[in-house]
């Protein structure tokens, strides 16, 4: 119920006139939104000093002015177009009337958040939860995620992991960011770091915040060339279950030949294991740290999995660097908050995890499915790659079917038709001349809707 200001001259009469002048000027002005809930007459006029008649006088004639709209049980409230807000709106750009799914390629979809779950967990560990837990805990993280944590990791992504190896963080860009503090801490100087290239543009300036010098390393069909890594670099960032952007999968034997790269130079291997909870044609790709727990870091998070906006993730690290990246954990924040690393606990160790990413895993079968169906119908000059898991494709032109548009102009038109897409050019500067590829998300795209997307965006190719 709104608490209104009204300033009612007493002694200058037209009382209601006066009373309804103020409400109708708080709508306009916005103060009073549409579908507002104005006091009671009774209530109102106790307030003003008044008798309840002149107030239901003034509610009667906003009523009948369409102000304000009265029914029998639901009070009065500000009519629904009333005010400033209720104007309509602006024709926007092209494009803009479009339904968009979503503003990143690899965004999940949102509105598949196990909403009831999570609540379940919440509402478990308040009830349950001892005071003294709330207190500032473990910067590491609470021990009952970390042990969820490294039993889930064992048992699903064939990671050699033990609580004290875990370190909870705020999300995979915050465990990056402090592995190589802690990677340059220990070397005194900064970190030279290859990574796979093409990459994500996203990750390079939280990479070069660090101090970290880059080196981009080439991919091929079976994932990071591991002959070109250079003998001088500190550590490797690489996706090996499912590169981004173009989706492929390292092979075993460039897997054997990174462990035996790190284990003869002393380097690091970073694994961004971003999404590889979810496969759709292929066996489980089980995680690098699992062959090599003393030279590879795995990082992960439940952005993909749940929501970005819990900022939850983790790394499963070496001793001593998981010793080292608590520490530094402890100097900058003190740690994440304590009542959300409880729900994720409950939500894994209750099985509400596991049923969520199986059901999504259906889900997302579908959607993919449906896009790369649609694409080959409209748009079948682009071949479609890296489709078996994760959350996007990649899509090159064949150059046999080539009608000169770009990856920028796919890009524009997948956008304008409400498509979540971008172009996945070497971010590094190097690229031998390849053609840029286009990334195109489907997780937020329906299955239903796919068709009249792609078509929409094949309209805006030809057009262009």
């Amino acid at each position: 119920m709104a608490d209104l200001h009204l300033v009612v001259d007493r002694n200058g009469g037209g009382l209601a006139a006066q009373i309804a002048r103020e409400v109708r000027e708080a709508v306009r002005s916005g103060r009073l939104g549409p579908g507002a809930r104005l006091p009671a007459t009774r209530d109102l006029a106790r307030d003003l000093g008044l008798s309840r008649g002149v107030v239901v006088e003034a509610y009667e004639q906003l009523v009948a002015e369409g102000v304000l709209e009265s029914r029998t049980g639901a009070g009065t409230r500000v009519a629904a177009g009333a005010g400033r807000h209720a104007a309509t709106e602006p024709a926007g750009r092209e494009g803009e009337g479009r339904p968009h799914y979503g503003h990143r390629p690899t965004s999940p979809d949102l509105g598949a958040f196990p909403r009831q779950a999570w609540l379940a967990a919440v509402r478990h560990v308040l009830a349950t939860l001892p005071n003294d837990a709330l207190d500032y805990g473990d910067p590491g993280g609470v021990p009952a995620l970390r042990r969820e944590l490294a039993a889930y990791l064992g048992r699903v992504r064939a990671a050699d992991v033990t609580p004290d190896d875990v370190v909870v963080l705020t999300g995979m860009a915050q465990g990056l960011s402090l592995v190589l503090h802690a990677l340059a801490r220990e070397r005194g100087r900064d970190v030279v770091l290859a990574v796979e290239d093409p990459t994500s543009g996203r990750q390079l300036p939280l990479l070069r915040r660090t101090g970290a010098r880059l080196v981009p390393v080439r991919v091929d069909g079976e994932g990071i060339v591991v002959d070109d890594l250079p003998a001088e670099a500190d550590a490797v960032l690489v996706t090996p279950a499912h590169q981004y952007p173009t989706g492929v999968v390292l092979s075993p034997g460039r897997r054997a030949a990174l462990i035996a790269w790190a284990a003869r130079t002393g380097a690091l291997v970073l694994e961004d294991d971003y999404d590889a909870e979810f496969r759709f044609d292929r066996d489980p790709v089980g995680c690098l740290q699992g062959l090599a727990p003393g030279r590879v870091v795995l990082a992960g998070s439940v952005s993909k999995a749940l929501a970005p906006g819990l900022r939850l993730g983790w790394i499963a690290a070496p001793p001593g660097l998981a010793r080292a990246v608590r520490l530094a954990r402890e100097e900058f924040d003190l740690g994440s908050p304590v009542i959300e690393q409880y729900a994720l606990a409950h939500l894994i160790a209750s099985g509400g995890y596991d049923r969520h990413l199986r059901r999504m895993r259906r889900e997302y079968r579908r959607r993919r499915d449906a896009l790369v169906g649609a694409l080959a119908e409209h748009l079948p000059r682009l071949a479609v790659r890296g489709i078996s898991a994760g959350l996007h494709l990649y899509a090159v032109t064949d150059p046999k079917t080539d009608d000169g548009t770009d990856a920028s102009g796919l890009a524009e038109a997948a956008r304008a038709a409400g498509l979540s897409a971008e172009v996945a050019t070497p971010a590094l500067g190097t690229g031998e001349g390849r053609p840029a590829g286009l990334v195109i998300g489907f997780a937020r795209l329906p299955a239903h809707r796919v068709r009249e997307a792609v078509r929409a965006m094949a309209e805006g190719v030809r057009t262009r």
